[in-house]
């Protein structure tokens, strides 16, 4: 899909939202009203949050859209505005969203065509702006499908490998006991041997507990030497100003009272995402990640979330990581690929540009990690 194509196709698609029933409030909620929004919805995330956005991008550079039904918040989606001048042209970025789907509910078709066309209208047309989704939906399951026809305007990337985002998902329904028979038997095998290796799991969302995991994830890069683009320190600064109920769940073990490796994992709505992994110098023999993910499910469970996202697997580039996420039995899915649509040659332009350098520069990352790819510790 190329920009232009998308300022051509789209000139007259969708219209605003007509129907009385439904109403559009656009940068109205506080930080605090938006986190409890967020509380309302089974496909909150991290990257919807305010926090995240803040920290991230700047909050000048945030904007808050909710649909209502009837004066009830149905469909909510945080998006980054980028603007190089003050002119009427840019792009307005919405990362893992929209969040639409109520908390024990099913996602309303409706609902996705309505947020479909509100998102258009404030976005495309009343700002002149080229709007990209990224959904947080996955190739192949019944949610895709209602993306797809909910933004059937819209155009959407062909898959490349810049924008493709490959994981396993778990599925947590079943017991403890099965899930633990699923693993692969090498998986298995090795956590029996961390959960005899004396070692012990501690646990919290606090600042204190991120700073023990960082001082390990250095000496990771340290003694790896691997490319990435994950910025420690700005998951610490999002730490520290997320609402309670979206705090990151973080897990280390001590061998001896020393501690040997750590996970990073967000978990909102009824999903986790494992958001980042680290073992020290003095953990290589522990076997110590194994324990953490196996503690970190039981977790999960306990606080009825239903889906594991293990966070991105990349097989030729970093064999190590696949195989050992490939152990936990879950399905290997590829998210949807982005949705696009704009109405400003000059806002299709700009964004286009920088576009192209952005998948440039992940390209260049991604040929790095190929000549030396970055193995997880186990």
């Amino acid at each position: 899909m190329s920009v232009e194509t998308v300022a051509v196709d789209q000139a007259s698609v969708l219209s605003p939202v007509l129907d009385p029933v439904w109403q559009i409030e656009v940068d109205q909620p506080t930080g605090a009203e938006w986190s409890g929004m967020l509380d309302l919805f089974d496909d909150a995330n991290i990257y919807q949050t305010w926090s995240y956005g803040a920290v991230r991008w700047g909050r000048k550079n945030l904007s808050h859209l909710v649909l209502n039904r009837n004066g009830e918040a149905v469909a909510i989606a945080q998006l980054r505005i980028i603007r190089p001048t003050p002119l009427k042209f840019g792009m307005a970025y919405l990362r893992w969203g929209p969040i639409c789907q109520r908390r024990g509910s099913d996602l309303e078709p409706e609902v996705l065509s309505q947020m479909a066309h509100a998102l258009h209208a404030e976005y495309v047309v009343k700002r002149g702006l080229l709007l990209q989704i990224l959904p947080n939906a996955f190739a192949g399951s019944p949610r895709s499908e209602m993306f797809r026809s909910a933004f059937s305007s819209f155009a959407q990337e062909a898959p490349t490998q810049a924008n493709i985002y490959r994981t396993f998902i778990l599925d947590l329904a079943p017991s403890l006991e099965e899930l633990r028979r699923k693993l692969d038997a090498k998986w298995r095998n090795k956590l029996s041997g961390a959960e005899k290796n004396g070692l012990n799991v501690i646990a919290g969302s606090g600042t204190g507990e991120y700073e023990t995991f960082c001082g390990m994830y250095r000496q990771m890069r340290n003694r790896k030497d691997f490319e990435t683009t994950v910025d420690i320190q700005e998951f610490g600064k999002i730490q520290a100003e997320l609402a309670m109920t979206e705090r990151l769940r973080i897990l280390i073990v001590e061998q001896a009272g020393v501690p040997v490796a750590g996970v990073v994992a967000s978990a909102m709505g009824d999903s986790a995402i494992y958001l980042l992994g680290a073992t020290s110098d003095a953990g290589l023999k522990a076997k110590g990640s194994y324990l953490l993910q196996w503690t970190l499910i039981q977790w999960l469970k306990e606080n009825g979330v239903r889906w594991y996202d293990l966070g991105g697997i990349d097989p030729e580039g970093n064999p190590g990581v696949y195989q050992f996420k490939r152990g936990f039995s879950g399905a290997d899915v590829c998210q949807l690929t982005p949705f696009a649509a704009c109405r400003n040659p000059l806002s299709s332009a700009v964004a286009g540009a920088g576009l192209a350098m952005s998948r440039a520069v992940h390209t260049i990352l991604n040929l790095g990690r190929t000549v030396k790819p970055a193995r997880q510790d186990r």
